[in-house]
């Protein structure tokens, strides 16, 4: 965990077991997987070359990507890529193993597929397919990949211990994902998963069933393959540090992007009750999640994350949690190797959130939310 106000550290704490088959402790270099916190530091890259007057957020992809108009998609817009909404949660067509791990296939075939509703008219989570829709625009824009492009404009600058497509260097470093627990007898799964394993054909069961061996070979994400491929959006390999990094720029101002497109990152883009793909509510800005107070649904769907209204971010699958907070000027960073079983920020992370925010005298709202 790692928190920065005003620019400045003031929390900084690492400790547990990096790897329970050899009771290899927690170090201050450990690094892990964050899965979809890599979203927001795909993001980001968007925004940086839109900042810099390089990329339109409201253009058609298909001006700097002409191949994605296949199949209706000529009116997709940039900004439907980052919200979620271009209808392309998934691909239909069965992937071979290994395929998330060659960026351009991927991209390719997103290209060439049909979307799962009109595009802009619902909001669908991009899970696996964000990443290599916002990176391959990033790629034509600047001419570089979305790993290369994110070490030189925005890791490299900041200092981070934080990669999109690890070098073996640093395998090492990386402390091995824990799967959550299975439920006790009798509990339930979050309805995303329900769906996902009793209806082949839902969105659902490509989400996590279509990934070329990605999502449910056993230890395949933790493979040196995954690692060093650019996964634009689970890939990512860094810690609480790395998060909190990635986004302390982000809480006092900008500093890589301009105060106006700081302003576009904090603000709501798009928000449903019903999520086609996670089938519960989300709220998103240009590429970042919004504080959500699920906690009036049943069971394991009453996990959001709570925040302030000025903050935005991104979870990773089992709980992991990046964010700025550009009223308090405050960066938060939070990564585990144990997972917990749910669609948001479990109680771990949320306490901790919830430690920080109560520390800066803010209080929370009847609907969960803090306020100041």
């Amino acid at each position: 965990m790692c928190v920065t106000i005003d620019g400045d550290t003031v929390v900084d704490l690492w400790g547990g077991t990096a790897d329970p088959t050899t009771g290899t402790e927690w170090k201050q270099d450990t690094i892990g997987h964050v899965w979809s916190c890599t979203k927001g530091a795909t993001a980001l890259c968007a925004h940086v070359l839109a900042s810099r007057g390089e990329l339109d957020v409201n253009a058609p992809v298909v001006k700097y990507w002409p191949e994605f108009g296949a199949k209706g998609k000529e009116g997709v817009l940039v900004r439907h890529l980052l919200t979620h909404t271009a209808g392309l949660p998934a691909l239909r067509a069965p992937l071979p193993g290994g395929a998330l791990y060659d960026a351009a296939a991927m991209a390719g075939r997103l290209a060439a597929e049909e979307p799962f509703w009109e595009p802009g008219t619902r909001q669908g989570y991009h899970a696996l397919t964000f990443g290599f829709l916002v990176g391959e625009v990033v790629r034509r824009v600047s001419g570089r990949g979305l790993g290369t492009f994110f070490r030189d404009e925005v890791a490299g600058p900041l200092g981070l211990d934080f990669w999109i497509g690890l070098p073996e260097e640093f395998e090492r470093r990386v402390a091995p994902t824990i799967p959550a627990p299975p439920p006790s007898p009798g509990a339930s799964l979050p309805t995303f998963y329900q769906r996902a394993f009793t209806d082949p054909a839902s969105i659902q069961a490509l989400v996590i069933g279509n990934t070329g061996g990605y999502m449910l070979t056993p230890g395949e994400t933790d493979s040196r393959a995954a690692h060093a491929a650019e996964i634009g959006a689970v890939g990512g390999i860094t810690n609480g540090r790395g998060l909190a990094g990635l986004y302390r720029p982000l809480a006092v101002g900008g500093g890589l992007v301009s105060p106006d497109q700081l302003a576009m990152m904090g603000s709501v883009a798009a928000a449903t009750q019903v999520d086609a793909a996670l089938l519960v509510p989300t709220r998103w800005t240009l590429g970042f999640m919004k504080g959500t107070d699920n906690r009036h649904l049943p069971g394991p769907d009453s996990e959001g994350v709570l925040l302030s209204e000025d903050a935005f971010g991104h979870s990773g699958m089992g709980g992991s949690l990046g964010f700025a907070d550009p009223v308090p000027r405050l960066s938060f960073g939070y990564s585990m190797n144990l997972q917990g079983p749910g669609l948001g920020v479990n109680e771990r992370g949320q306490s901790l959130v919830n430690a920080v925010y109560r520390t800066l005298g803010y209080q929370q709202a009847h609907g969960g939310l803090w306020y100041l």
